[in-house]
């Protein structure tokens, strides 16, 4: 057993009679082992793009919610009246009547 963990703490299975087995196990393995790393940086790479695209829709939603409210401030009457009171204008004092026309039936 010692034998056998020298010998391959020495090399010895890269330099003997089989050794072109054992290098296409090795370079096998490498090739595996680089597939997997890269893997792995191509997933967190996704993961911190969804994580920043999440904060940006979070951002994005907070910002409608605030220009809704704006919106909706902005057309209520008595907004209106202070407004185009600057203008001159002032609402009526009658209420406005609607007009019917009748038509002839030819």
């Amino acid at each position: 057993m010692k034998n056998g963990i020298v010998a391959i703490l020495k090399g010895k299975f890269l330099v003997s009679g089989d050794a072109p087995k054992n290098w296409l196990f090795i370079i096998f393995a490498s090739f595996l082992a680089t597939i997997m790393i890269a893997s792995s940086h191509s997933a967190d790479k996704k993961v911190h793009r969804l994580a920043a695209l999440n904060e940006e829709v979070k951002e994005l939603r907070s910002e409608f919610v605030d220009m809704r409210s704006d919106v909706q401030r902005l057309k209520l009457e008595s907004t209106i009246r202070e407004t185009v009171a600057d203008e001159g204008l002032i609402p009526s004092d009658t209420p406005p009547k609607k007009i019917k026309v009748k038509s002839e039936a030819p």
